[in-house]
């Protein structure tokens, strides 16, 4: 048999998914003319779908990728409310309800939004996540896409809280995205956000305490102020060792551009507390979900480690 010989259209109709680019189909010997002649439909430019009938879910998604040209580069992804969808939040609408496909590319092609496509560009595109087989954009930037679809504010503070809730992200990682894609001068977007970093510092607080009381740590005093006495307030923290002046705080300062306020007054407020001989521990809400038992060990550590430094200053201790 030679083995240049096209492939019979009988072995087209049955892949799934039947979908092919035009120049796929000239590989196997099928004409633009030949397709046209055939019960198939161009469902976007380009590409063409092997049956009459509408196309299922995984047809779409494989023709966006097709159109975008995807070539097993990564250069193109699934995104949006899409990628949600492929990830099974329940806060959005399942795939055959979706108007649109959403594909992120990077800004340098030069293509449009066609048909049921929709192009979104990125000047650095993500690292796209494996979901069923396809190239799909991580949930915070999926997030991101999704939110700068959605005008109602209901819609949008379920998207981010499922994101947080369910263990998709964590809350900085999806306000960092909304901060590049320039969403947070809606204020819808700005509400939904607030509500978000409340609810992520809440489950974060909760993590804490299960890591305390879960790998037998002494208990600490919970969410209280250090001041020097009759002196001024030196910060707030979310756990505190009197005996051992060892605080931890919970960093869910989201990432920004250009100068950072909070990060810059968490500097100060560490360097005054650790020249004061307090040792001050600082745990990111994705560490307590994904490694609470080595951060239980870096707590331990400094508070076993307190026995061999001067003694720190007397503070007062305030509830918050």
């Amino acid at each position: 048999m030679n083995q240049n010989a096209p492939l019979p259209l009988a072995h087209l109709t049955a892949s799934r998914p039947r979908v092919l680019t035009l120049a796929q189909l000239r590989e196997h010997g099928v004409s633009a003319a030949e397709a046209a002649g055939r019960p198939w439909q161009q469902v976007l430019p380009g590409v063409f779908l092997l049956h009459a009938g509408p196309a299922t879910s995984e047809e779409r998604l494989h023709a966006a990728l097709l159109y975008a040209g995807r070539r097993g580069n990564g250069e193109a992804m699934i995104t949006g409310l899409a990628a949600l969808a492929l990830y099974r939040f329940s806060s959005t609408p399942t795939l055959p309800g979706l108007p649109h496909i959403d594909v992120l590319v990077p800004n340098t092609r030069r293509l449009r939004s066609t048909g049921d496509v929709r192009i979104v560009r990125a000047h650095t595109p993500p690292r796209p996540l494996e979901v069923t087989g396809l190239p799909v954009a991580p949930v915070a930037r999926a997030v991101a896409d999704a939110v700068a679809q959605l005008d109602e504010a209901d819609a949008v503070r379920r998207v981010l809280s499922e994101a947080v809730r369910a263990g998709h992200c964590e809350p900085a990682a999806v306000v960092r995205e909304l901060t590049v894609a320039r969403l947070l001068n809606r204020p819808h977007v700005i509400d939904a956000v607030e509500s978000l970093l409340a609810e992520g510092r809440a489950i974060a607080e909760d993590r804490l305490y299960q890591l305390v009381r879960g790998y037998e740590l002494p208990e600490p005093v919970w969410n209280v102020d250090l001041r020097l006495p009759g002196g001024p307030h030196l910060g707030g923290v979310d756990a505190y060792w009197p005996e051992q002046a060892v605080a931890v705080e919970i960093d869910t300062r989201a990432p920004r551009q250009g100068e950072d306020e909070d990060f810059a007054e968490a500097v100060r407020k560490r360097e005054t507390l650790e020249r004061l001989g307090v040792t001050v521990l600082y745990l990111t809400p994705r560490k307590l979900r994904d490694w609470p038992e080595q951060q239980a060990a870096v707590v331990r550590t400094a508070l076993t480690a307190s026995c061999d430094r001067e003694p720190a200053a007397y503070l007062v201790v305030l509830p918050r």
